[in-house]
């Protein structure tokens, strides 16, 4: 399966909840109307574009289009495309890892971070990188079992403190004896709550400066982990960690299992914030870059029905 086959079938759910059966109205009343409009801006809300962004787009592809005009669905669908594929490349531009690199994932638990991060290390590993995977979130069990297991089927370096140790310990720890070892990519993963009375924020913070200390001078990605089904309180999650630690970018997981795609638009929109991978499946390779161009083809697909 190529990249894009990925990408088609990762976003078939949401490309349905806003194609689907358009191809059957339109045969039956093939005009641009307020109905038609309307209905289209509905279907993009639902798929969590957002209102304001529903609407922005929506008026757009009016503008394109004379009122009252026969169209058909390739017409009507290539206005919309384009509308989205704006948006999201207006953030998303031509992006590399940079060598070395530290890359903190952040999020709430049952995201998918450490699933995240064990598939980045392994992607980051085929491509050639060193890479170390640091398990910082030290009051959850599971996942320095897990993280363990990734490193193992990835064939990377893995580090790991005491359950219950300070986080950002681990984070120095790592840092410091992978740069000794020729490291040039760590990959950290954080807690999504913490088991006692210290703030999560503050602590992701002080992980954020202990990195800098440990690693003057090297690049700091710090993503977002976002579950795609939360659909419009992910951006009220990406707005309170962009607030606290700067983030650099997002990686949205369980795409395929949700109609809610949209939400990657919504992002884009609303913060800037570029999107770097996307989790379209359960398999190691089901953790793709993202391609605004791809994406927005996707979306909205040649046919609807």
């Amino acid at each position: 399966m190529d990249l894009f086959d990925k990408f088609k079938l990762g976003l078939q759910k949401t490309a349905r909840k806003i194609t689907g059966n358009l191809e059957s109205i339109l045969k039956i009343t093939p005009r641009i109307s307020e109905e038609l409009l309307g209905e289209m801006e509905d279907r993009l809300v639902a798929a969590d574009t957002g209102t304001a962004t529903a609407r922005a787009i929506i008026n757009e592809v009016q503008e394109k289009m004379k009122g009252g005009e026969k169209v058909d669905y390739g017409v009507l669908t290539r206005h919309l495309r384009e509308a989205v594929f704006e948006r999201l490349v207006k953030t998303h531009k031509p992006w590399n890892l940079s060598t070395p690199a530290v890359v903190l994932l952040v999020g709430v638990n049952g995201a998918g971070k450490t699933t995240t991060a064990g598939k980045l290390a392994a992607r980051f590993s085929s491509d050639g990188r060193k890479v170390l995977l640091a398990a910082a979130d030290t009051f959850r069990a599971a996942a320095e079992e897990q993280l363990t297991e990734w490193a193992s089927r990835a064939k990377v370096e893995f580090i790991r403190g005491a359950h219950g140790a300070a986080p950002s310990a681990v984070v120095f720890d790592a840092l410091k004896s992978g740069l000794s070892q020729g490291i040039d990519c760590f990959v950290v993963d954080t807690a999504g709550r913490l088991h006692n009375r210290q703030n999560l924020m503050e602590e992701l913070k002080k992980i954020v400066r202990v990195a800098e200390k440990a690693a003057p001078g090297i690049v700091q990605e710090k993503w977002l982990v976002l579950d795609a089904n939360t659909g419009q309180n992910a951006i009220n999650q990406a707005v309170e960690f962009h607030k606290e630690v700067g983030l650099t970018g997002i990686v949205l997981t369980k795409l395929d299992g949700t109609a809610k795609g949209g939400i990657v638009v919504a992002l884009h929109e609303q913060l800037g914030l570029p999107i770097r991978y996307l989790g379209m499946g359960e398999g190691l390779d089901d953790l793709v870059p993202f391609d605004s161009k791809m994406f927005a083809e996707a979306l909205v697909p040649d046919s609807g029905d």
